[in-house]
């Protein structure tokens, strides 16, 4: 096993030798925050969740919110201390070695990649009803899911991963600037949803409160279930921290655009949850034959949702806030919510693709990945990593056309709880090992918030279906094996200087 760490200094040399351009302020990074965690999360996954737990979702939501508060404390310590592109990655490789530097940069493949695919597949489930509410053009499933769960390809997901692709390789300046139009959309339809759905909630539809129970009979179930699939709609506050590199005065505005963007997202998820389950109810579709909850994403569940007594439940809608809205009689506000969705959630898919693209970008730079030349190229015109952009925007796209959004919200974020846990158990090492180091921001009381972050993302990543921590573990597997294969023979620090 090798621990061999690569110390901060050289992290910061590394990066002046090849640096991208700082263009982004505060705001610009709270903005980028904000549209990198309001999306799928609850726009599409609010369903599953409910599904889970019914209106015990609500406390899920508080749980994965407190996760990822502890978690954000750290991470504002160390990319105001670190600021450069690759996130967890390289705040790992200065503390935890090489070897679990590129474990966590493995799991980020997860996190960014595969989330960009899932928010990109719930983009298309309010295409999909935006074309069907507003037109009446019924859009066949052959070109609306994979092979495996009834169709063919998911066009309009592709479709929409590869525009998103050529955006970013037009500039990380013009794609904040187009992400805060997007994110002033998103903010607005959910500002009217939380305006129209709380007024008329009722106290009786929030029981029996935990249906499922807080653990579940099934793996993956109940509040806690709900929870680790419901931190997806968390998901992408750290990669604020990926665009270090690219930001003016990073040691005061990191931090800033870090727990800025997570305290707003948390209110109003909160707000939009309790309209949600208030109005019209959460309550979960059960097999009569078991008297349990069907898993969501499942073939058993799909069949029941078809059922026309369940056309009206809130956890068989693709889209849920425009389902709530379409049911409390505000139908022509439910196709501007769609509307609202159709447009805005390309920013999330924008910001997880650009957190992949910087952590790739820093793993060639360091030379652990394939053909790391040809991946830090810096496009001449507009000054962004052109060729891993690319590469990365064909996999999402793959991804993103064949699988549903539940499953891939899942495995994303077993690599995010992963790449979590490590920065937390990085911030604690680096308080010992260079307790003089400047830092801009500390994180307080870290002895009792870092063993926080690192319970609750454990607790989550165990929550999660047993078949998402197969595939994870799985795919460390085949991550130790690419390093062994090649990293560890080309990483510059083989050879002590």
């Amino acid at each position: 096993m090798n621990w061999r760490i690569k110390p901060l200094a050289d992290i910061l040399e590394s990066a002046e030798r090849k640096s991208l351009k700082r263009t982004l302020g505060a705001f610009q990074l709270t903005m980028l925050g904000v549209g990198a965690v309001i999306g799928t999360g609850i726009f599409v996954l609010t369903a599953e969740a409910a599904q889970k737990a019914g209106p015990g979702m609500l406390l899920a939501f508080v749980i994965a919110g407190f996760v990822c508060a502890v978690t954000a404390l750290c991470y504002a310590e160390l990319a105001s201390m670190v600021p450069v592109s690759g996130s967890a990655y390289t705040y790992s490789y200065a503390v935890l070695g090489e070897v679990i530097a590129w474990m966590v940069g493995w799991a980020l493949i997860l996190e960014y990649a595969v989330a960009a695919s899932a928010v990109s597949v719930g983009w298309s489930n309010y295409f999909v009803g935006l074309m069907e509410r507003s037109f009446d053009i019924d859009i066949p499933t052959t070109f609306t899911a994979g092979y495996a769960y009834g169709g063919f390809m998911n066009v309009p997901a592709a479709v929409i991963a590869l525009l998103v692709t050529a955006l970013l390789v037009l500039g990380t300046r013009e794609s904040a600037t187009v992400n805060a139009i997007l994110v002033t959309i998103k903010v607005a339809a959910l500002t009217l949803f939380i305006a129209l759905a709380v007024p008329v909630m009722n106290m009786e539809n929030f029981a029996p409160f935990s249906p499922n129970g807080f653990l579940g009979e099934m793996s993956g179930m109940g509040v806690a279930g709900a929870a680790a699939s419901i931190f997806f709609a968390y998901v992408g506050f750290d990669a604020v921290s990926t665009a270090a590199e690219e930001t003016k005065n990073p040691q005061r505005n990191m931090p800033i655009g870090l727990i800025g963007s997570l305290v707003i997202c948390t209110i109003f998820y909160v707000l939009v949850a309790s309209g949600a389950v208030g109005s019209i109810g959460a309550q979960p579709v059960v097999n009569p034959a078991t008297n349990l909850a069907f898993e969501p994403g499942s073939v058993e569940m799909a069949r029941a949702c078809a059922l026309p007594e369940n056309d009206a439940v809130l956890v068989c809608s693709g889209e849920p806030l425009a389902h709530v809205l379409d049911q409390i009689g505000w139908k022509k506000v439910s196709q501007l919510i769609g509307l609202a969705a159709f447009l805005a959630l390309p920013s999330v898919i924008l910001m997880m693709l650009f957190g992949q693209t910087r952590v790739f970008f820093a793993m060639a730079r360091d030379k652990l990945l394939p053909f790391n030349e040809a991946l830090t190229q810096i496009h001449p015109k507009f000054n962004t990593p052109y060729v891993v952009t690319i590469i990365t925007g064909l996999g999402v796209t793959i991804f993103a056309a064949f699988f549903p959004v539940g499953v891939l919200a899942d495995i994303s974020n077993s690599g995010t709880l992963f790449a979590f846990l490590s920065v937390a158990l990085g911030v604690m090492i680096l308080r010992k090992r260079d307790p003089e180091r400047v830092r801009p921001f500390r994180t307080p009381a870290v002895y009792i918030v870092g063993p926080l972050a690192m319970g609750g993302c454990a607790f989550l990543m165990f929550s999660l279906p047993m078949r998402t921590q197969v595939a994870f573990f799985i795919w460390a597997g085949l991550g130790l094996l690419v390093y062994a294969v090649y990293g560890y023979r080309t990483s510059p620090l083989r050879v002590p200087k």
